[in-house]
């Protein structure tokens, strides 16, 4: 299969890396310095070269901020019968755009990315395939996230913002919250250490990436939940209540299962 690949960033090497000996692959890409370092695999800052090529199937690795947008710009330049793709962790307006470009498309969301996972070893990582998207395209990212040991969910556009709400904004809210208190320790223990690494690595992410998973319809319920958790322990801290304390713990170790 002919593939195109929108954007040379950490993702888009990837799944070049990945389909690259299997397909015939090309990257496209605006800025030429990004390309220094891809292999095996047709290098395009034109988009007659994407006309030439010819893909049977697009993925759209820009950045969430731009993912409409370059869309946008190369669709003028597909064949009729390419499918396009996102692997996007934010669907934000992607299905109201898929709706109306007339096109077969099909959207994942590999629920990993370079920051924290191991690309060679994602037996323990996740992937959601949008139920909504062509029948032939869903097949594809299936055989392909099965080959990478993933484990595979195939939700509605809504399901999976609902999904993105729960498992990224509270991960995210919580380290912001980590954050926003931080003072220099001169002899950090072992947890503090995790957290510092988790949280430099979450604030590495991209503004407008944090800013959409944050702004997702269903965020501000999560964040609710928190405040109201926060709101019940300092209560329990502020009277100093053993009692509920333990109560609270064994609450809290059952949610994450953990026996003691």
């Amino acid at each position: 299969m002919r593939i195109l690949v929108l954007g040379a960033g950490k993702m888009g090497s990837f799944f070049l890396d990945l389909l690259s000996f299997e397909h015939e692959t090309a990257v496209f890409e605006k800025d030429p310095r990004r390309l220094r370092f891809t292999y095996n695999t047709l290098r395009f800052t034109t988009y007659q070269e994407v006309e030439d090529f010819k893909p049977e199937l697009v993925i759209n690795a820009a950045t969430v901020k731009y993912t409409i947008p370059a869309f946008q710009e190369v669709l003028p330049h597909l064949p009729a019968d390419c499918i396009i793709s996102d692997i996007s962790s934010v669907k934000t307006g992607l299905q109201d755009f898929y709706d109306t470009c007339g096109r077969r498309y099909v959207s994942t969301h590999p629920m990993f990315g370079p920051t924290f996972a191991n690309l060679n070893q994602l037996h323990e990582e996740n992937a959601i395939i949008i139920s909504e998207g062509d029948y032939m395209g869903k097949i594809f990212f299936k055989d392909l996230y099965q080959k990478l040991g993933l484990n595979i969910y195939e939700y509605t556009f809504e399901e999976h913002d609902k999904t993105v709400a729960y498992s990224l904004s509270i991960p995210f809210v919580s380290t912001f919250v980590f954050a926003a208190v931080m003072k220099h320790q001169d002899a950090p223990g072992t947890t503090f250490k995790r957290h510092m690494r988790i949280a430099q690595g979450v604030l590495s992410e991209d503004d407008y990436l944090l800013q959409e998973i944050l702004f997702n319809p269903y965020t501000s319920g999560q964040v609710e939940q928190i405040r109201t958790q926060l709101k019940e322990l300092l209560n329990i801290i502020e009277n100093k209540d053993a009692d509920a304390m333990k109560q609270y713990l064994t609450k809290i170790r059952q949610n994450v299962e953990v026996n003691r």
